[in-house]
């Protein structure tokens, strides 16, 4: 009886300290200089008992001094650090959509000075019997507003229009046999219901990446309907990125080291979406991960990348400049 009790506490307090808020430090003086409105933690707390490595930078959406942009390619890659010298030594750069290897393109939404200049891929093929079937997907994005409001939403973007059409609703992927996603909106715009209706998205800065971690401050993971990860794969630990945004108007971005082992062994989805609820994300969107992973500030590496070859080439960042 004994030995059953004394297995209960210890599954009850391992249980308790597997979803333990993580002690953050700030490292503001390892990146000097920064504004006063922004702000870098670190924590070395053990994320389910694995060795863990993890950073966020915080910045004050309101502070006008501060400009929050975009840098992207088109059909080459860049890494972080290169992106540093090439924008003039912007405060942070780090990594945000997932892209094709073949081709070296975004694969997500970009927006660079209120002109949409990446596309999310709105088409999967199907494979073995499906091979005649799409799949299309809505793929989500965090952006910045003219007014410096964050928001995140799920888009429609096409070559055709020069504005994003969002909904505030996580939309299911229709399958079907139409191959060309333009045709596809036009479709089913009709048939979809109110409340999940398209709107203008006006943003001055988005970029696109998935799925989306939180809703309403909490943990809401629509993979299933964005189509990102197959299977079991958001329960597997990697490097992350992530960006969100509080109620008082503070951007966080967030980047876990991983495929490290002894020293920091990553996150699964699931994971970063409980760190950045703890930290007071009103919403929060994954970005691409894994070998990706990279937060520059002030030039200097947060995490390592998990490459061996160190930083990996990207075609699009997300940038914080300070303004003279």
């Amino acid at each position: 009886m004994k030995r059953f009790l004394f297995l209960q506490i210890f599954l009850f307090v391992g249980l308790v300290t597997s979803f333990a808020q993580l002690n953050w430090q700030n490292v503001d003086s390892l990146y000097q200089p920064l504004p006063p409105s922004v702000h870098i933690f670190r924590t070395t707390d053990q994320l389910d008992g694995k060795p863990n490595n993890a950073y966020y930078l915080v910045a004050d959406l309101r502070d006008k001094k501060l400009d929050f942009t975009v840098d992207t390619t088109y059909k080459r890659r860049l890494s972080p650090s290169q992106f540093y010298t090439k924008n003039n030594n912007p405060l942070l750069v780090v990594n945000t959509t997932f892209f094709s290897f073949a081709t070296d393109q975004n694969l997500n939404v970009v927006i660079r000075d209120g002109k949409l200049v990446s596309y999310n891929i709105h088409t999967i093929p199907g494979k073995g019997k499906d091979t005649l079937t799409y799949r299309h997907p809505f793929g989500s994005a965090i952006g910045i507003s003219r007014k410096r409001k964050a928001d995140v939403a799920w888009l429609y973007t096409d070559s055709i229009i020069s504005v994003p059409k969002a909904s505030r609703w996580v939309i299911p992927p229709v399958k079907d046999s139409i191959e060309r996603p333009g045709w596809l909106y036009l479709s089913y715009k009709t048939s979809i219901p109110q409340h999940m209706g398209f709107e203008k998205w006006k943003m001055q800065t988005a970029v696109g990446g998935g799925p989306v971690l939180l809703q309403e401050g909490k943990i809401r993971i629509t993979n299933n309907e964005e189509l990102k990860f197959a299977g079991k794969a958001i329960n597997d630990k990697h490097p992350r990125t992530a960006m969100g945004y509080t109620k008082d108007n503070k951007l966080i971005i967030l980047v876990i080291e991983g495929r490290n082992p002894g020293i920091a062994e990553g996150a699964t989805l699931t994971q970063e979406a409980q760190i950045l609820k703890d930290l007071g994300c009103r919403e929060a969107l994954n970005l691409d991960g894994g070998g990706s992973s990279c937060m520059l500030v002030n030039g200097k590496e947060t995490i390592k990348p998990s490459d061996k070859e160190g930083q990996r080439s990207v075609p699009a960042v997300f940038l914080i400049k300070q303004k003279n």
